[in-house]
């Protein structure tokens, strides 16, 4: 991934980049399908907590989605710092809104498995709110 923020899309650039955090494979290669599908393209895949924040913290995106279980380990920091940069982001999760962090309530939440069109609902809110 490149340095630089971008929170919105840039004019002319292109289709809007989001980044995935997604520790189960087939799930993340799921997602990239609909995301291009929809007219995004992926500027990367995290599977670790590492991965993500480091992500978070410098890559060139325009939106995320975030697995909030990533191999036991909670993805709130890398919330914590995409709210920092105002970089609009969904949660993914097995359980729902129960057991979610209440600092984002907020922040849509897709319960697993998830269709394309509720990809769809979500992407299109977060990113009218930027």
């Amino acid at each position: 991934m490149t340095g630089g923020a971008a929170a919105r899309p840039e004019a002319g650039r292109g289709r809007p980049r989001v980044l995935v955090v997604e520790d189960e494979f087939l799930v993340a290669m799921m997602v990239e399908e609909m995301l291009d599908t929809l007219g995004f393209d992926v500027a990367g895949i995290a599977q670790s907590l590492t991965a993500a924040e480091s992500a978070a913290e410098s890559g060139a995106f325009d939106a995320a989605i975030l697995d909030v279980n990533l191999n036991g380990a909670m993805s709130y920091p890398v919330a914590e710092i995409l709210a920092r940069r105002q970089i609009p982001f969904i949660f993914a999760t097995g359980y729902g809104r129960t057991g979610m962090d209440e600092k984002f309530p907020e922040i849509p939440a897709l319960e697993k498995p998830f269709e394309r069109s509720d990809l769809e609902d979500a992407l299109a809110t977060i990113l009218r709110r930027h």
